[in-house]
């Protein structure tokens, strides 16, 4: 079957054109929040807290703010990419098009992925201003950001996909994404825990990605550098095969 790029062309822009109508809301409200807590954090409580493995606290806490904003930036852009135009009708416009459901789910993936990735390079150079942040390891840096934000985006396309409503949309961001991240060592090493929550911490799957991506940055981890890729491929894996099947069956679209 002939990919069909003049559609996917059409809807990866219409997103990206949306990006750009709410740059406030999409761009400046991480960027502001993401420096309070350089602010806050790095500098202010930054102070009083030693070196983490020879990096400072400032230093160290970029990998883990950079992640907390790829993983919400990635499922909310694509989540109300694909639930708006369910929620208005339009969906069935998008339906009705000769454009096939792999080429609409790469499209609204691939929109929400680079907007994710922009936001991403706008928190980066942020973080340059608060604190000494060099990366070792930049093929791998840059690696991981896109696996990351691929991943959740189309995670973020099956919450949006199975959402009826608003209410429903912002549960797992709100409610599962920003506790598992603040719980996952992006403002603390697992050393600092007593050894029972480390255990806990071992059970969280954003512990391996952040920690992944810190080793890119200082060279510094708790856990194999394969064990943070292998977990994000098994999760794109899991994504890619939900929303086949749930495509297929016309799931919440086409009842």
């Amino acid at each position: 079957m002939k990919f069909n790029y003049y559609g996917f062309k059409a809807i990866y822009f219409h997103e990206m054109n949306r990006f750009l109508r709410t740059v406030g809301q999409s761009l400046l409200s991480p960027l502001i929040s993401t420096s309070l807590y350089f602010v806050v954090f790095g500098s202010v409580i930054g102070g009083y807290i030693e070196k983490i493995d020879g990096v400072s606290y400032g230093s160290y806490i970029v990998p883990g703010l950079l992640m907390l904003t790829l993983l919400t930036q990635s499922i909310s852009n694509t989540s109300f990419g694909i639930f708006f135009p369910k929620f208005n009708g339009t969906i069935n416009e998008i339906l009705a098009a000769p454009i096939s459901t792999l080429e609409i789910v790469l499209a609204f993936v691939g929109a929400g992925a680079t907007k994710t990735l922009i936001v991403g390079a706008v928190i980066y150079l942020t973080a340059t201003l608060f604190a000494d942040v060099t990366v070792e390891y930049p093929i791998l840096m840059i690696f991981l950001l896109v696996l990351v934000s691929f991943t959740f985006a189309l995670f973020g396309f099956l919450i949006g996909f199975v959402s009826k409503n608003f209410e429903q949309m912002s549960i797992i961001p709100s409610l599962v994404i920003t506790p598992m991240v603040f719980l996952g060592g992006s403002l603390y090493s697992l050393d600092m825990l007593p050894p029972f929550w480390q255990t806990v911490s071992y059970f969280n799957p954003v512990v391996y990605l952040i920690d992944g991506l810190r080793f890119s940055f200082y060279g510094i981890s708790d856990f194999n550098i394969w064990i943070s890729v292998g977990s994000m491929l098994s999760f794109l894996v899991i994504c890619v095969i939900s929303v086949s099947i749930l495509l297929k069956k016309g799931y919440n679209i086409k009842s």
